[in-house]
């Protein structure tokens, strides 16, 4: 309750602080914005969007706004006291925005605006007049404006005869139009239809075209309403060339194209009438060409050329792709067209990258160690574009023990390969189906060591044969039809044991050896759009698991369903959804939430989720406030806190919630402020962790953090700082689980409930 007092103390003062009125010069009046009321007989639907489109036009802006403080102003002013401290210089630099005063505002020419864009708007003799309102030392600005009835288009025509092709191709097109009858005159209309008409007209192969070839001439003499015929032809100094068609008459490919070298030089291969130049062979053309979507003979088409430009960079060897277009003859083909000449320049990556990594980790339960990463990558393995890699880890961890506590160590080894495939390895051939991106195949296989001394030894083999693509800029799928993973308990401790004996759930999850499966993730991000103000993205995964042994022991009458091979399989459904929604007021102040929702369900012989598909809470990716993977599930709380190390916190459904402002301090550093709710839970009652499994009082079982972010973006990656305080725990939920005071000046407090993050990229 302290939180709320301090909470209601703080804002009167802080605005009481930041007001501006005071401040303002003797003889000026502080401008607070515009305001427009618009008369029509227009729809409300209608009057709103040209509404929306006049606001726009207002200028210049009021100062901003803060929770109802002009902040950014009351910083300048502070900066401009003849002695201003250092607080306040630095506040006016980074916050200040100089005033804007009545005195700065046009009004008669602001008027003469509005009135301009209602007529390109097709609302011709419109009025507009102003009134100005001042109350102390504010004023503010309404302009009433009266829109005049439109004028309607009645019929739209072709001028020009037939002789030219290019008059016979528009007049086709005409039924793709988007000036129908009843339509405004709306310069900006007039604008996209040119620009359809060119588009239409490029993708029939017209290169030389342009969208400022072709005029509008609207005729009002024949009506004595506001109405006017329409009609559009080419300009007369319009070039002949720009009337005719274009088809491609060479292909020429340069695989090893560098801009520094000569590079016709090489050995050519035709393969599909296509050229392809490179000397040695960097690229096996017949695998090339395959992702080149023209031919010779076809006419010129921007929307191919592009998609074939993706395609290529898509394959993933190619620091750049550029595809340019030469006139090669400038007589006229029998076909009617003019022939171009296709180049298609290539410029490969390195072929081969080493990398070494060395990392210092800590984490939430005391272990503290070094670890080293080991990368090796191969691109273009094969000459068809196959990029191998193979990962290596070793890492060294020991607990820092204090008190009576044992100090634990551990070691972990790992090798990784995988090699990406840039086209789909499938019996039948689909790859011309795929007209964005062709879906590429992975095959990796991995082995891991993990021990734990005085706990157990782990080894697991994992493996898996999947694609994934994307369907545009926005759609990534990820499909894996083949999920295999063997886990080897390889030795357990008797102290191990005691634990595990004390949890059921626990050592099923260790003892399912086998996990067999396919996975499906969809992913739809808008964030690809930086233009975009507003941005959603869409996560989904589907993961199942022991399905089909279990159908095919069923079906031959196995005397033991749960297991095959002699190994135990688990049997699951999972299945989890992540929802975003950024909301810019700039560049880079936005507010970001975000709602995770996970559930797995185990089936036939599982009592719960494997260890490793188990859903997590806490961290620098979840619920900051808490330890990573050190939340719930539930209400559950672990009695001795030392046992922290032996096993991770787990559950088999997870709910999350984000919000968090972000906004930058310069051009490198940023801010932003969160809040955080979420917690795991099991499917089913475990004795061994009560108070665990999910129920209708779930909401209640929510813990909350919030907290203060650093982030240092230097555009390759970003080095992220979070600090945050619980502010409710699930656990204590009889007793009181809200946090009931910030204490930061107590030593203790501070340890007990500050929680520092660091990490590598934004949380989401």
């Amino acid at each position: 309750m302290r939180i709320k007092k301090y909470i209601g103390l703080f804002f009167p003062l802080l605005i009481f602080s930041c007001s501006v009125k005071k401040l303002i010069p003797e003889g000026e009046q502080l401008y607070t914005g515009s305001t427009i009321q618009l008369e029509s007989d227009l729809s409300k639907k209608e009057s709103e969007e040209i509404q929306t489109d006049l606001e726009k036009l207002l200028r210049p802006l009021p100062n901003s706004k803060l929770l109802g403080m002009r902040f950014g102003l009351w910083a300048y002013y502070k900066g401009q006291k003849e002695k201003p401290g250092f607080i306040n210089k630095f506040l006016s630099k980074k916050f200040g925005e100089k005033p804007v005063y009545l005195g700065q505002i046009q009004p008669e020419r602001t008027s003469n605006i509005l009135l301009n864009r209602l007529e390109n708007k097709g609302f011709y003799f419109s009025s507009s007049i102003y009134q100005i309102t001042e109350k102390g030392k504010f004023a503010n600005l309404e302009y009433q404006v009266r829109i005049s009835d439109p004028y309607i288009l009645e019929t739209y025509q072709i001028l020009g005869g037939d002789s030219l092709p290019i008059n016979q191709e528009i007049q086709m097109l005409m039924g793709r139009t988007i000036m129908k009858k009843g339509s405004r005159l709306d310069l900006d209309e007039l604008k996209k239809e040119r620009e359809r008409i060119d588009r239409d007209l490029k993708a029939r192969g017209y290169y030389n075209f342009n969208p400022d070839l072709l005029i509008f001439e609207a005729d009002t003499n024949h009506y004595e309403d506001r109405k006017f015929d329409l009609y559009l032809r080419l300009k007369s100094n319009t070039p002949i060339k720009a009337t005719f068609p274009y088809s491609i008459e060479h292909i020429y490919v340069f695989p090893d194209y560098n801009v520094h070298l000569d590079n016709g030089d090489g050995d050519t291969v035709s393969v599909s009438g296509i050229e392809f130049i490179q000397k040695p062979e960097i690229f096996k053309p017949e695998l090339l060409q395959k992702y080149i979507l023209f031919r010779e003979g076809s006419k010129f088409n921007p929307e191919i050329s592009r998609t074939t430009s993706n395609r290529l960079s898509n394959i993933g060897n190619f620091r750049y792709v550029n595809i340019s277009y030469d006139v090669s003859d400038t007589v006229l083909r029998e076909d009617g067209t003019y022939p171009l000449k296709a180049n298609i320049y290539l410029s490969p990556l390195n072929k081969r990258s080493v990398r070494a990594e060395i990392q210092g980790l800590t984490k939430s339960n005391s272990f503290v160690g070094p670890a080293l990463l080991l990368g090796y990558q191969n691109r273009n393995l094969f000459r068809g574009g196959e990029i191998f890699n193979l990962t290596g880890k070793f890492g060294y961890e020991v607990q820092l023990a204090s008190g009576d506590r044992e100090a634990l160590q551990s070691i972990e080894m790992g090798l990784t390969g995988s090699l990406v495939f840039p086209r789909v390895l499938f019996p039948v051939p689909v790859m011309n189906r795929f007209r964005y991106s062709i879906p590429k195949t992975r095959i990796s296989a991995g082995y891991e060591y993990q021990n734990r001394t005085d706990l157990y030894l782990l080894y697991s083999y994992n493996t898996s044969f999947g694609y994934f693509w994307n369907v545009n800029r926005f759609v990534y799928h990820e499909f894996n039809p083949i999920s295999l993973s063997i886990v080897n308990l390889a030795r357990t401790s008797p102290r191990f044991e005691e634990i595990l004996n004390a949890n059921p759930f626990l050592r099923r999850s260790f003892e399912q050896q086998f996990i067999s499966g396919m996975n499906y993730t969809f992913n739809y991000n808008q964030l690809a759009d930086p233009d975009r103000k507003n941005a959603i993205f869409i996560g989904a995964t589907v993961d199942f698991a022991g399905n089909l042994f279990r159908g095919l022991n069923a079906l031959i009458g196995s005397e033991n369903p749960g297991s095959i091979f002699g190994l135990e399989f688990a049997q699951y459904l999972k299945g989890d959804i992540d929802l975003r929604y950024y909301k810019k007021f700039s560049a880079e102040n936005v507010l970001v939430s975000r709602i995770f929702a996970g559930l797995g369900v185990p089936v036939g012989n599982s009592l719960s989720l494997p260890f490793v598909k188990q859903y997590f809470a806490g961290g620098p990716r979840s619920v900051r406030a808490f330890r990573i993977r050190a939340l719930g599930p539930g209400t559950f709380m672990p009695q001795d806190t030392n046992m922290g190390g032996f096993f991770d916190q787990a559950g088999d459904i997870r709910l999350e919630g984000n919000l968090e402002y972000r906004f930058p301090f310069n051009k490198y550093l940023k801010g932003a402020f969160f809040v955080d709710a979420g917690n795991v839970w099991l499917y089913k009652e475990n004795d061994a962790l009560p108070g665990g499994k999910f129920t209708n009082s779930w909401a209640e079982e929510l813990a909350v953090g919030g907290g203060f972010g650093l982030r240092l973006d230097i555009q390759l990656f970003v080095i992220r700082l979070d600090t945050a305080i619980p502010l409710r725990r699930p656990w204590l939920l009889e007793t009181g689980p809200w946090q009931d005071r910030i204490w930061l000046g107590n030593r203790d407090w501070r340890r007990d409930n500050l929680v520092f993050n660091f990490a590598i990229g934004y949380p989401f």
